[in-house]
């Protein structure tokens, strides 16, 4: 696909300090009219505790051993562990932060090679010797997130965390007391927090009776839901949006979309758990399904939604992506190829609220629509997006709305 790709901001913007050295870090995609840092206090304060865990280091063993960061954004670790000289595996759900840690790591003369990137289901370091947890929101995250990697992790490991302090809860602290052992927090500093935990051979995974042995249970996720009419399965990985049920807006959406439509190549942008995707399948067999999203646990979904209802065989294609303009595996969708995009747009990333994801998704789809395609998008009514798509394609249809919701229709001219 031939498309003006967002482009990084100037190096006009503050950057982030830390005893590993002076960095200039952009998120992705840039926001030129209100640029938000890369970066927060809490990154600032792990990399602080990462600098003594090294100066202690350079006492005893002069390593820190392997070293592996959970839910980095944008490269705020990944670059300064990079510089430090540590070589740190680096797990994150998002495609796109990837991707940005990636430019940021170029952007400031940083081998790429020295941090390992890995996805959710990616295998980690058979050993872990310094875990470092940004503190996702979602505990039902956290919690899968731990249990998968507590076989990797031994009685010495050590394990800092970091979050806001408004964002780290009683619950939060027992998530990590549940699946590693005792946890303790740090002073606020900057409005940010640090966990400690200790890892306890009690909380190892066990194959017997866990709960008489004191040893952590294994995940749930992930888990599944039935959506009536039809008692069609859902399938959906923790963190993925609206896991253990279906949500109003898509329940809006789906009652909305027409059954039958001209063309046979419809792409679910952002496809979630693929319900969408799943239910445009069902409602004609001659359709193809493309299912994009940025979050891996979410392609993962949707790939186990559509096989639960519609088998083995039926053509699909699943993957991340940043939009539909790079996409990690598969043949890139060309411009002028696809017949129906279905689209809920997230309208945040992390704490910030802004619409530059959704102006990405409708450019980037007008583009890969066919003359006659349709893009069709559900959003709440206060973020305008028929302005958006009317600006872009010339024109915009309100399909349905409610007091919340609005589904709408562009069609590239």
């Amino acid at each position: 696909m031939t498309l003006a790709r967002y482009q990084y901001g100037s190096h006009n913007m503050e950057p982030l300090i830390t005893p590993q050295g002076k960095f200039v870090l952009t998120r992705r995609p840039a926001q030129t009219k209100a640029p938000l840092r890369a970066w927060e206090a809490a990154d600032e304060y792990l990399l602080s505790a990462v600098h003594e865990q090294a100066t202690a280091a350079d006492a005893s063993t002069g390593d820190l051993g392997v070293v592996v960061g959970l839910n980095d954004s944008w490269g705020a670790l990944a670059v300064p562990l990079a510089a430090g000289g540590h070589r740190p595996s680096m797990v994150s759900d998002s495609y796109v932060s990837q991707l940005a840690t990636r430019a940021n790591l170029a952007a400031n003369h940083l081998d790429p090679t020295t941090v390992s990137l890995l996805g959710s289901f990616d295998p980690v370091p058979d050993r872990i010797d310094l875990l470092l947890v940004k503190v996702p929101k979602n505990l039902a995250l956290l919690d899968d997130q731990l249990a998968r990697l507590r076989p990797h992790l031994h009685e010495g490991t050590v394990v800092i965390g970091a979050a806001m302090a408004k964002h780290l809860h009683t619950s939060t602290l027992e998530v990590f007391e549940q699946r590693l052992g005792p946890t303790t927090t740090s002073l606020a500093k900057k409005k940010a927090r640090l966990v400690h935990a200790t890892v306890d051979p009690a909380t190892a995974p066990s194959a017997g009776a866990a709960a008489a042995s004191g040893a952590s249970s294994p995940s749930p996720w992930p888990t599944t839901y039935v959506v009536d009419p039809g008692r069609h399965v859902v399938t959906s990985h923790a963190g993925v949006f609206s896991a253990d049920h279906l949500d109003i807006g898509t329940r809006f959406f789906l009652d909305s979309l027409p059954e039958h439509r001209n063309g046979n190549e419809v792409v679910d942008l952002g496809c979630g758990n693929g319900v969408v995707g799943m239910m445009a399948a069902l409602a004609d067999p001659d359709v193809d399904v493309t299912f994009v999203d940025d979050s891996y646990r979410a392609v993962a979904s949707a790939e186990a939604t559509f096989r639960a209802n519609l088998g083995p065989d039926r053509p699909a294609w699943f993957t991340v992506g940043d939009g539909l303009g790079d996409l990690a595996t598969g043949i890139p969708i060309a411009d002028s190829s696809v017949d129906r995009i279905l689209n809920n747009p997230p309208f945040h990333v992390d704490q910030a609220v802004g619409d530059a994801i959704a102006w990405q998704m409708f450019s980037e789809s007008r583009a890969a629509l066919r003359r006659g395609g349709e893009l069709w998008v559900v959003g709440n009514r206060h973020l305008a997006y028929h302005a958006k798509l009317k600006r872009l394609f010339g024109n915009c249809e309100v399909v349905a709305s409610n007091s919340k919701f609005v589904v709408l229709c562009a069609v590239r001219a």
